[in-house]
């Protein structure tokens, strides 16, 4: 029969793996539930405040279950049975987009992920570097064979979730039956206080930024593509043992040395953040890179040898950490939604980023932080396995992060423009669409699309992003323009070849706007297509659109966006005045917004230079607002 202590490695790789999956499922039913509360009030008991709180506080006792990890032999193997077969078969039911059904599932899983993981850490703490690492590059092949999005949380994985479920569920009995033998299994090492904010600093940092190359790709402008392998390959690195062996002797000499390397892996990871966050280029690639490395080697340090006579207190330690990282992640959401929320947190990202890096690897500064023992020869001998098995997995990350051929149009004169806001990637009752989505924009047969509201790597959309895969999806050229933390923004999508692109922030004191350009070949003409989301308030987008129209260039001219302003307003108007034609107007000034039962008419195409000949806004509800298409022709 297999041996204990690798159907364990197993065992917990995948509980932790289902652990990540679960909090971005959770954090984003957090999400819907928390915008409907502000933006919509208590209309119903269902999407509330009532609901707000009530999925708060649920979430707040999820990340508290490691105070219930037990003490005694029999007890931890007993609770990792439980809770191993509680996260295999909760996470069948989260492969399901019901929004509901995916925020209850996901918080069985982040309870029972967080008290494996305290029982986890009293009898194998040695190990735990390594399962964690497993998972997040698990996590990361999955969302590269998705390209960004989680193949497992698609429609058609369902079937196979219940196959590895249960054969995870039948694993976890025979571990149950085959504990690993105890000079293996047990450890002195334990979780101090500074050890579990140390572990909620990672894993925000790898939640939010570092275990995501979409996430290193925006912040940097370096090609998704390239990133995806280079991100896989740095975060498999620590498993290698030559790779641990010099960090034991770093960090586990005694005296002053240690201490020092310690402190220069904090600075270093501050520093590799910041630069990530600031420059752009491969130089923000890099440092971003490194940040990762870095993390990584200082995780092993927040286990400490515990000193004898002294009360270990993991399960209270491995709470306070979960509880900061949901703290810290809901400060990170400020800094997205700060005209919404308190107006301090506008621009506060780097800083809370900061922050994490400084707990994630001070630990590494502490004298005799304990790692893993010496390797035994078995371990050494497993290198070139390991290093043979890093390469197909980083090569197999490179095919799927390939991008796929795209489907231009060279012909003309006639051009179809669209503009979408996307909500997230969302739908009104808050199940990601983005497939929907897709589909509707193969429907309308646009050439140009105007993209409002796209996310690309937040933890609040799934950590998704949404312009890639659409562009992905439909084959076409994307130009996106970041607006609030890298990671939020608008986009436009071309089937034209695109010759120019450029970006523009829009002076603004609420949500953070812009405009952006493309300039595209139709035929053998040049069309200058353009992207815009405008304030909510009437004074704020009043100047916005007067720079907005400063941005514009003469010749034919596409415009479109969610404008938040209707017919009769004074933004339309001078559109008018300035020499735009509503698209849409003769052939379907339908409302668009809300995509259910729409009452405004906010969403446009205006044209320049062009004669519209046919116009429609599409019946779609995949978003929460409806898409409007118009047919030009180039005069």
């Amino acid at each position: 029969m297999a041996d204990g202590n690798i159907l364990r490695t197993v065992e917990a790789a995948a509980i932790l793996l289902f652990f990540v999956q679960a909090v971005r499922v959770l954090f984003s039913g957090l999400f819907g539930i928390i915008y409907d509360a502000v933006f919509a009030g208590p209309m119903t008991c269902q999407r509330g405040w009532p609901s707000m709180v009530i999925s708060v506080l649920l979430a707040l006792l999820a990340f508290l279950t490691p105070l219930l990890a037990p003490r005694h032999r029999r007890g931890i193997q007993l609770t990792l049975l439980i809770t191993s077969l509680l996260v295999f078969l909760s996470r069948i039911p989260m492969t399901l987009n019901n929004p509901e059904l995916r925020l209850y599932s996901s918080l069985l899983i982040v309870a029972g992920g967080g008290l494996y993981a305290a029982a986890l850490l009293r009898e194998r703490a040695v190990g735990f570097p390594g399962f964690v690492i497993g998972a997040l590059a698990g996590d990361q092949l999955f969302r590269a064979l998705g390209d960004t999005f989680d193949i497992t949380l698609r429609d058609g994985w369902l079937q196979y979730q219940i196959v590895i479920s249960v054969a995870l569920a039948v694993l976890s009995g025979v571990a149950f039956s085959r504990p690993p033998r105890e000079s293996e299994g047990t450890s002195e090492r334990r979780l101090g206080f500074l050890g579990g904010l140390a572990i909620g600093a990672f894993l925000f940092l790898e939640t939010s930024l570092l275990a995501f190359p979409n996430a290193m790709a925006r912040w940097s402008i370096v090609s998704y593509s390239v990133l995806t392998p280079s991100l896989l390959l740095i975060t498999l690195l620590p498993l290698l043992p030559g790779v641990r062996a010099l960090l034991r002797r770093l960090f586990t000499n005694q005296g002053s040395v240690s201490w020092l390397w310690g402190l220069l892996l904090s600075l270093f990871t501050c520093l590799c953040l910041a630069a990530g966050y600031l420059l752009q280029g491969f130089l923000a690639a890099i440092a971003l890179l490194l940040a990762q490395l870095s993390v990584l080697l200082a995780l092993p340090c927040a286990l400490l040898s515990i000193r004898q006579g002294k009360r270990e207190r993991i399960g209270l330690n491995l709470a306070l950490g979960l509880v900061f990282f949901l703290l810290i992640n809901f400060a990170f959401a400020f800094t997205f939604t700060y005209a919404y929320t308190l107006e301090f947190f506008r621009g506060a990202g780097l800083p809370i980023v900061l922050v994490a890096g400084v707990l994630a690897s001070l630990p590494a500064a502490r004298r005799r932080s304990s790692l893993e023992e010496e390797p035994s020869a078995r371990q050494r001998g497993w290198s070139a396995a390991g290093i043979g098995g890093i390469a197909a997995l980083v090569i197999l990350s490179a095919v799927f992060a390939r991008p796929p051929a795209l489907r231009l149009k060279d012909a003309g004169p006639n051009v179809r423009v669209g503009t979408y806001n996307i909500h997230y990637g969302y739908n009104t009752p808050w199940q990601f669409q983005l497939e929907q989505m897709a589909r509707t924009i193969e429907e309308s047969g646009a050439d140009i699309v105007a993209l409002q509201e796209v996310d690309t790597c937040r933890i609040t959309s799934y950590g998704v992003d949404d312009a890639l895969w659409l562009a992905r999806r439909l084959r076409m050229e994307v130009i996106y323009q970041p607006t609030v933390e890298h990671l939020t923004g608008m986009a436009l999508l071309s089937r034209f070849p695109v010759r120019q692109v450029e970006g523009k922030l829009l002076t603004s004191r609420l949500e953070q706007t812009a405009i952006v350009r493309a300039q595209v070949e139709v035929g053998d003409d040049i069309l200058e297509a353009y992207g815009i989301w405008l304030g909510l308030e009437p004074q704020e987008r009043a100047l916005q659109l007067g720079e907005a129209l400063d941005f514009i260039k003469a010749g034919p001219v596409t415009f479109g966006g969610d404008f938040n302003s209707t017919p009769d307003s004074s933004i339309y108007r001078r559109l008018v005045d300035a020499g735009f034609t509503d698209g849409a107007a003769v052939f379907d000034p339908s409302p668009t917004s809300p995509s259910e039962a729409p009452r405004e008419r906010i969403d446009y195409v205006w044209i320049r230079g062009l004669r519209p000949v046919a116009a429609k806004v599409l019946d779609s509800t995949a978003s929460d607002h409806r898409m409007v298409v118009i047919e030009a022709l180039l005069e």
